[in-house]
C-alpha cells in the first residue's frame, strides 16, 4: 500500500484517524448517499462507508482507502444531518429526555479487497427545553452533525450517559477501526509528540 487515505472532510475524523497513524492524505468523497428505502441504521452505515471507500479507491489506486459514516437511530428512524436550525431544534426536542443509539460504519477498502463494520453506542439525553435547543441551534454547532448534536462540544451539556464507544459518537470508533488497521498490517503510531 502505498497511502493511507481519509475519505471525510471531517475535522474531528482527522484528529481521531491520527492518533492511530502518523501519515494519511484526505480526499472527501462524492459518492451518493440515498439509501433505499426501509434500510435498517445500522446496515445503512456499514453501506454508505463502503460507498465512500469504493468512490475514493477508484480515483486513487495503490491506496488504502478508509471510509466512515454515522448517524443518530431513535426509534428505528435516521436523523442525519439537519437541513437547518429549525430541524436542528425538532431533532434535540425529539431527543430530549431518552435514550438513542448512535451507528458509525467504518470501512477499508484497497486492492487486497473490503472490510466494513458498524459499531453502536447507546446514548442518553437529558430533557431539553425549547429555549435550550433553539439556542443550541442558533450556535451553528449542531448543523453539520448527525442528530443536531456534537458530543464533544457544547453538545455536552445535553449528554447523561453513553454505554460503549465515546468515539463512535464523534463519528470514528478508534478501538474498532485500530483492529482493522493492525489486521491489515498497517504501521501504526507508536510514539507520541511531547508538549
Amino acid at each position: 500500500m502505498d497511502k493511507i487515505i481519509l475519505a471525510s472532510a471531517s475535522p474531528r475524523r482527522q484528529e481521531l484517524l491520527g492518533l492511530l497513524v502518523e501519515r494519511f492524505e484526505v480526499v472527501p468523497s462524492g459518492a451518493d448517499e440515498s439509501l433505499p428505502w426501509g434500510t435498517p441504521p445500522a446496515d445503512a452505515v456499514r453501506l454508505l462507508a463502503l460507498r465512500k471507500a469504493r468512490e475514493v479507491a477508484g480515483r486513487c489506486p495503490g491506496a488504502l482507502v478508509i471510509g466512515a459514516d454515522t448517524v443518530v437511530d431513535l426509534d428505528g428512524k435516521i436523523l442525519g444531518k439537519p437541513a437547518g436550525e429549525r430541524e436542528a431544534v425538532q431533532m434535540l426536542l425529539a431527543l430530549s429526555g431518552r435514550r438513542h443509539r448512535v451507528h458509525t460504519g467504518i470501512a477499508l477498502v484497497d486492492g487486497d479487497g473490503e472490510r466494513a463494520d458498524t459499531v453502536t453506542t447507546e446514548v442518553a439525553f437529558a430533557p431539553v427545553t425549547e429555549a435550550e435547543a433553539r439556542w443550541y441551534a442558533a450556535t451553528g454547532e449542531p448543523l453539520d452533525k448527525a442528530g443536531a448534536y456534537g458530543i464533544q462540544g457544547l453538545g455536552s451539556r445535553f449528554i447523561t450517559g453513553i454505554d460503549g464507544d465515546f468515539y463512535t459518537v464523534m463519528g470514528l470508533p478508534v478501538r474498532r477501526l485500530y483492529e482493522l488497521l493492525r489486521e491489515q498490517g498497517v504501521p501504526l503510531r507508536q510514539r507520541t509528540e511531547r508538549m
